[in-house]
């Protein structure tokens, strides 16, 4: 049977627009801000009320509902209809934006992780609150990275509210976002289960940005560590359901993961396309040839690798489209989601480091924007779950093994 790889019509207008903020917005400032790390880019306001006017108009992507909206409208299609919505949006548009600057991506107002989070597992009422405010997500602590069940950051219920403490290290957007989406247990005796996660308005007293990490890549993107000291909140910004259900564990909050990695492996997929772009450019300039006709041994040595990288590329992709196109078909995309991330991730470092050596001494330069994206890369390898972590999601879901089964 015929496969149509073709993106639907309506969504080559995200495309479009994505793409042009990318090359428009982000690519002309792309190395300043590299160099300028923890400013932000005033540039990007001009663009978030591009997104909130998109927003308005339902058109920004699985930010606004998790794609609620799409679902809810296929039950009126025939049987078997499929579904192209929010969460193809936003991965399309990560992958284009971040084909300009991925630190910019995670920067633009309103359009933080946390947004993702509150998306997947927030009740309507919530969802009508807390829908456009900006969200960062603050998951990993001092004590742990990517095994999300140590969480020991804790929220004691008190009256009506949750008092939470603990501290958490790289939040992305977390001295800038006016709302942090916090994981917190409710009851360390009942494990993993009574992990919740929480929406708190970051100028909530008690809350304090530590400070801010200097890093490796995306330089444009603040990274806080951030600690909260008996921080008050009201038992309705607990997301989803406060009820603990030791057996479903806390599928639930990990719910976001599948909504996140899709985009996460799309922001790589991004990233790895703008470095072949330029790559390609150079080999052409130097006259290497790339003939898609002609066996890899019989080319020039870079050509061959080329090409091997492209179909890297061009899998990694295919993988993100389908964990996304998934998730707007109310399919289960545990498995794909942490596919998508791992096939992506490895790709994005692979291709975006031998990029650099295939340049020379133009790659390792900062003439160019290929050393940039070779450092930015690797976070993407990193974080919504490592490398390690989705080997080993997609073991337990072929081989049908709990988690305490298959560590």
């Amino acid at each position: 049977m015929a496969i149509n790889l073709e993106l639907p019509r309506k969504l080559k207008t995200t495309v479009d627009q994505a793409h042009q903020a990318a090359a428009q917005i982000f690519r002309p400032i792309s190395r300043k801000y590299d160099l300028r790390e923890h400013d932000y880019p005033v540039e990007l306001d001009t663009l978030a009320s591009l997104y909130d006017g998109l927003s308005e108009a339902g058109a920004a992507g699985a930010g606004v509902d998790g794609g609620r909206s799409q679902k809810k409208d296929k039950k009126d299609l025939p049987a078997g209809a499929v579904v192209n919505g929010g969460n193809m949006q936003s991965v399309l548009n990560a992958l284009e934006t971040c084909w300009g600057d991925a630190g910019m991506m995670l920067t633009i107002p309103y359009q933080g992780l946390g947004n993702a989070a509150i998306a997947a597992v927030a009740t309507d009422e919530q969802l009508a609150e807390f829908g456009k405010v900006w969200a960062a997500m603050a998951i990993t602590e001092p004590s742990f990275g990517s095994d999300s069940a140590a969480v020991s950051t804790t929220a004691t219920r008190d009256g009506d509210d949750y008092l939470i403490n603990g501290e958490k290290i790289f939040v992305t957007a977390g001295s800038r976002a006016s709302h942090i989406v916090v994981w917190a247990t409710v009851d360390k005796s009942l494990g993993r289960a009574a992990i919740k996660s929480f929406v708190v308005p970051r100028d909530s007293e008690g809350l304090t940005v530590v400070r801010l990490e200097h890093k490796l890549g995306i330089r444009v993107s603040d990274t806080a560590v951030v600690r909260f000291d008996n921080v008050r909140v009201p038992s309705e910004n607990l997301l989803g359901s406060p009820e603990v259900d030791v057996k479903k564990g806390f599928g639930g909050v990990m719910q976001t993961f599948d909504n996140t990695r899709p985009m996460v492996a799309a922001m790589a997929v991004g990233v790895t396309r703008a470095a072949l772009e330029e790559l390609r450019k150079l080999l052409e300039d130097a006259g290497v040839e790339i003939d898609y006709d002609k066996p890899v041994n019989n080319q020039h040595a870079a050509a061959a690798e080329f090409i091997r990288m492209e179909s890297d590329y061009e899998a990694a992709y295919l993988h993100s489209l389908r964990a996304a196109w998934m998730a707007d078909n109310s399919e289960p995309n545990s498995k794909e989601a942490s596919m998508s991330k791992a096939k992506a991730g490895r790709t994005v470092t692979d291709i975006t480091t031998k990029t650099v050596e295939l340049a020379g001494t133009l790659g390792y330069s900062e003439r160019l924007l290929l050393e940039k994206w070779a450092r930015d890369s690797k976070i993407l390898d990193i974080f919504e779950g490592t490398q390690q972590i989705q080997n080993l999601i997609i073991a337990r879901r072929v081989l049908g093994k709990s988690s305490s089964e298959l560590k």
